[in-house]
Parts: C-alpha cells; structure tokens; sequence
C-alpha cells in the first residue's frame, strides 16, 4: 500500500490557528454589520453603498484560510513512500540481554555499570550495516525491550529509556534471559543467531549453564560480558535526594562483585567467549569481531522504499489560493455588478 508520512509533523498542530481566526471573522463580520445598522436601515445602506458585497469577504476569507491550510501543510514536509517491497539483506540476528538489576548501578566502571553498557551498545548499534538486532532487559525476570529489527535507530531510541526501575521484579535471572533471547529470533531464519548477555553475573536465580547448552544446540552461540571490577563495589542508592549506599540487614554496605567463573561457564556452554569489561573498553568490539566471523546469510526484509517530499505542491496551490484572494475585491466591480458570481441564494 502508497504510504504518506510528515518529514516535521508538529506543524500539523499549527492547523489549529484555522477554527479561532475563522471564530473571529465570524465575530468581526457580526461586528461590523451592527455598527452599520446605528447609520440607518438595511435598504438605506444599499443605496448609500451600492457596490458593497456580503459574499466576497467571506469567499476571500475561505480562499485566504485555504491558502493557510496549504502553506502550514507544506511546512509539515509531506512526504510519499512506494509500496513495501523485499530487500535481500544480507546479516546476522543479534539479541542483546542487558541485565538491569540494581548492582548494575554500582560505579567500579563509570560512571556506572548499566551506563557505560548502554553506550558501548549504542556504539555497536552505530557498526552494523544488515544485520538484525534485538534488545532485552532482565533482573529477576526478562522482557523485550525491542523485537528483533534492523530498525537501527528504535534500537537506539529503546536503549535510551532502559533503567534499573523497567522491570519489577529483582535478581539476576541470566536463564530466563537467555530462554527469551532464542525465542526472539526471526521463525525458520537461516541466519546466525548470536544472544549477547551483560551482567555482574551475580545472584543468578535459575539455571543459565543448561540455558546456554540448549541455546548452542539450537544453532545459537551465546557471549558473555562480565560488568564490573573483581574487588566489587557498593551499590549507590538516591534517598531523600541523598547519595547513600545500599546496605543489608544488619547495616553493612552492600558489596556487589562479578562473578567471572558463572559468565565463563555460560560462554563456553554457548560456544561463545567471555569478555570483562573495564574502565578502558567494555568488550563490545571483540564480540563484534566473532560476529563478524560468522557467515553471513541472506534475509528477506520487507522495507519501504525511500519517501521524497511533497510540499512544492502544497505551496504552489497555496500561493494560487494568495494571488486569486488578491484579485478579488471586497466591493462589487462598476461594470460586473450585476453578475451573481459569489451570490448566496
């Protein structure tokens, strides 16, 4: 089907200004109409103002506010698309599971582990090219954030507006995580499919070692990235708009550290690698480079076609409508008058 879409569809609001200027030539029309009547009756002012017209003001009105309607139209960039047709691409599907649980906010990285995660993601975003991507958030359970797309920049958009309050329930199930990444991936794709988990590993609620099995035995190769420093750190908290640190039950500080043997042990069960990251490189680009070392294969995507603007023509017929509106008098013409061209019976 044809596709219309607005290149700067907020202007479109400024179509509102049509009903009020309307409102008040309504109300000036109504206006002046009684002022005349304090000089003296309907009959008397026809003869006094013999070319005056009540039609042509409001015909000149309408062409005037049509033009407006245009030209504001115009502004709003429309623009037409072909029909949706299919683009061989030629990629892999990539899943990213990004644990949001609260150590995640913990600040051995900077400026913390889930922020520095979202930019190296949003970096790899930026390097692919036809490959397709998906994006998940986990803690105690696991959500998509965004189905699998090569929509590059909604993945960005996505990444944006994830934070530790997204998902409602807390933990590390790097399982479940896992278990919707495989489920997530294009039906009956011959692509390489590839889940990415980045996490602190720590407090895994389920069984992620036999998640990662079943995941490579379903084709898919699942990569580990640990967050976080090996002596651990606390994990700040906002109360009262006060930076205070998490702390147990018995008032001790809470220390989140990595747990690296869990993420190598995940990694190697879904024939990936692991990679910890640091305050000098998250690892994002060493697990682009495995990626890149899979076979790419041939993806049907339905896309649109590029949309090329319109608005010439909004503003053609708009400056038509402003020069017909110009050479309409608001009075009668001497030697037209008795043409009932813009007459209302």
């Amino acid at each position: 089907m044809e596709m219309i879409k607005f290149g700067n569809s907020e202007f479109l609001w400024a179509l509102m200004i049509i009903p009020l200027l309307t409102v008040f030539f309504i109300w000036s029309r109504y206006a002046r109409k009684k002022a005349l009547r304090r000089f003296g009756s309907e009959e008397l002012m026809k003869v006094l103002m013999p070319f005056a017209s009540k039609s042509r003001p409001r015909f000149k009105f309408f062409v005037l506010m049509l033009a407006l309607a245009f030209v504001i139209v115009g502004i709003a960039r429309p623009q037409y698309g072909s029909k949706l047709k299919k683009v061989k691409r030629e990629g892999v599907e990539l899943v990213i599971a990004l644990d949001v649980s609260n150590s995640m906010m913990a600040e051995d990285i900077q400026p913390n582990r889930l922020d520095r995660a979202k930019m190296a993601i949003s970096r790899l975003v930026d390097r692919l090219k036809d490959d397709k991507i998906g994006l998940i958030v986990f803690a105690g359970d696991a959500y998509t954030q965004l189905p699998i797309t090569t929509d590059y920049n909604s993945a960005k958009l996505f990444l944006n507006s994830i934070n530790t309050q997204i998902v409602p329930k807390q933990g590390t199930a790097i399982g479940a995580a896992i278990g919707l990444g495989m489920r997530s991936f294009t039906p009956d794709s011959k692509a390489n499919k590839a889940i990415i988990i980045i996490t602190d590993g720590e407090n895994h609620e389920d069984d992620a070692i036999s998640a990662a099995k079943d995941a490579a035995d379903n084709g898919m190769i699942v990569h580990t990235i640990g967050m976080g420093l090996p002596q651990g750190s606390p994990i700040p908290v906002l109360r009262s708009g006060r930076k205070e640190y998490l702390k147990d039950r018995d008032g001790n500080v809470v220390i989140t550290k990595l747990d690296e043997t869990m993420l190598e042990q995940i990694a190697t069960a879904g024939n990936g690698i692991y990679v910890r990251a640091n305050n000098a490189q998250i690892g994002l680009n060493t697990l682009f480079d495995e990626i890149n070392k899979l076979e790419k294969s041939e993806m049907d995507t339905l896309v649109y076609s590029e949309y090329e603007d319109q608005f010439q023509y909004f503003f053609a017929i708009a400056l038509f409508l402003i020069v017909l509106e110009f050479f309409i008098l608001d009075r009668k013409n001497r030697y037209l008058k008795n043409i009932k061209l813009f007459s209302v019976k």
